[in-house]
């Protein structure tokens, strides 16, 4: 057999559907240190691509979490002995996109935004860009630019956290619903019929041989589910969406639930997800990270970035503000 090559369907502008150095089959290729518990579902040696036990069925409602970020400028904080340290002005914002499937309907069910200056060095007073738009101070220890971003990513997760738990109080139990949080389900296992869905795929959670369980899955198909471990304990399973032949990896997305769990629970609910997900997969003249960005979670993000604000109306208020504190 010849070499192949396959493009990723991602526009490169957003990286890569896996974040790491290709390995074999062309999935991630830096492997976990978590402890992996396999045989949850079935024996190891017996795995195999799994299509949904006849009696799935999706709920009828389906609410997805998502936030999104934005640097709104670039500053320097000074102290008093003159040493300026570099810092942002971001916008952040997060919310959950209600989708009724009985009705083909998808509406906008709550959010929140927030504005933050992230920098090292000594404390600074908030600042004022608009009239809706206040900067607060979140101070990052030491001086690496990547602990600014990280302080920003922390941020936005606790945001989305908030609005996943405001999402969880404002429904009721009268029709089960499933919750849909983009990312990992840490901070967020005691919310009732949540999933944590990832997009991307930072580590190597399988070996070769049950890898190629996953990259062997047709639309719909899901692998068995396997125990992680680590900091927390959850079930996770792979699921790959309806998409174009590609890469190995092609529409392959991670969904995960709580440990604590009953097992016919989750494996339950990794059904539900394979017969509710794959009818929310984007297409690749609409989206250029399809599948994988579900089309609700894609509308849930243009629609917060409107909620930012105006970046030049922010960006001119962030630069009087500053002005009034160099004055």
């Amino acid at each position: 057999m010849g070499v192949k090559v396959h493009v990723d369907a991602w526009d490169p502008s957003y990286g890569r559907s896996f974040e790491a150095d290709a390995g074999p089959g062309g999935g991630p290729a830096a492997a976990s240190s978590a402890p992996v518990e396999t045989g949850v579902e079935r024996p190891a040696a017996a795995w195999s691509p799994l299509t949904p036990a006849p009696d799935a069925r999706p709920p009828r409602t389906v609410l997805l979490v998502d936030g999104v970020r934005r640097i709104d400028a670039r500053v320097w904080v000074e102290d008093d002995e003159g040493v300026a340290r570099p810092g942002v002005c971001a916008s952040y914002a997060a919310g959950v996109v209600r989708c009724d499937l009985a009705a083909g309907v998808a509406e906008l069910g709550l959010s929140g935004v927030s504005h933050g200056l992230f920098a090292p060095g000594p404390s600074v007073a908030p600042l004022r860009a608009h009239a809706t738009a206040v900067y607060r101070p979140h101070r990052v220890v030491g001086d690496d630019p990547s602990q600014v971003d990280a302080e920003l990513q922390r941020r936005l997760y606790e945001l989305e956290v908030q609005v996943s738990e405001r999402a969880r109080r404002d429904a009721t139990d009268d029709e089960p619903d499933l919750l849909v949080v983009d990312g990992p389900l840490r901070g967020r296992t005691a919310l009732p019929r949540a999933l944590g869905y990832a997009k991307t795929h930072h580590k190597q959670y399988l070996d070769g041989e049950l890898t190629r369980v996953v990259t062997s899955l047709a639309p719909s198909q899901r692998t068995p589910l396997f125990l992680l471990g680590g900091q927390w304990h959850r079930y996770s399973w792979y699921l790959r969406l309806p998409c174009a032949p590609g890469s190995p990896w092609s529409g392959i997305v991670r969904l995960e639930c709580p440990a604590d769990w009953p097992r016919p629970d989750a494996v339950r609910y990794a059904d539900i997800s394979a017969v509710t997900l794959p009818r929310f997969a984007s297409s690749a003249y609409k989206d250029p990270r399809a599948p994988q960005n579900l089309v609700p979670i894609a509308g849930l993000e243009r629609r917060l970035r409107a909620l930012l604000g105006d970046p030049r109306l922010l960006l001119r208020g962030l630069r009087s503000a500053a002005a009034r504190t160099a004055a």
